[in-house]
């Protein structure tokens, strides 16, 4: 089994059709068997997003109504939430110290090192950082963790 982090901008795939969108939503099937984690702010990011959208006309109102019903129901029957705690805050400072991040971002990055933490001490070393920000993936990676750019697939 994989555990599969994703970030907003990843996650978002799984519900607006987009480059990856075949690829996010196959691993976060759950008959795939992995774990789609997720921070608890991706939720108020991936809901901005698709409000944002409605807003501006690419997205109807009702299917944006639709996506965050289902991004709610995913998120109590098929998501592992994180969610922000003392550690991850002090994380994320300390990230925002080091690299040119945005703060939801290095909250992002914070949740999954904290993860990433919790799964070597039981013996699993297989979180996977899903993000289709770039910026955010080559500080991913100066930091430790594995990670996939959704982008890279169809």
């Amino acid at each position: 089994m994989t555990f599969f982090f994703f970030d907003s901008s990843a996650l978002v795939k799984r519900y607006v059709p987009e480059q990856g969108t075949t690829w996010v939503r196959s691993l976060t099937d759950p008959a795939a068997g992995h774990t789609s984690i997720i921070a608890q702010i991706t939720l108020v990011e991936v809901v901005s997003g698709t409000m944002r959208r409605a807003r501006e006309g690419t997205l109807s109102p009702r299917l944006a109504q639709a996506i965050r019903l289902l991004l709610t129901h995913h998120a109590h029957q098929e998501y592992l939430v994180i969610g922000l705690t003392p550690s991850v805050v002090q994380r994320a400072i300390e990230l925002l110290e080091q690299h040119p991040l945005r703060a939801y971002d290095a909250i992002q990055l914070a949740t999954a090192l904290e993860v990433q933490d919790r799964l070597h001490t039981i013996g699993s070393s297989s979180l996977v950082f899903v993000s289709a920000d770039q910026r955010l993936v080559a500080v991913a990676a100066s930091v430790g963790l594995r990670f996939a750019d959704p982008n890279a697939h169809t």
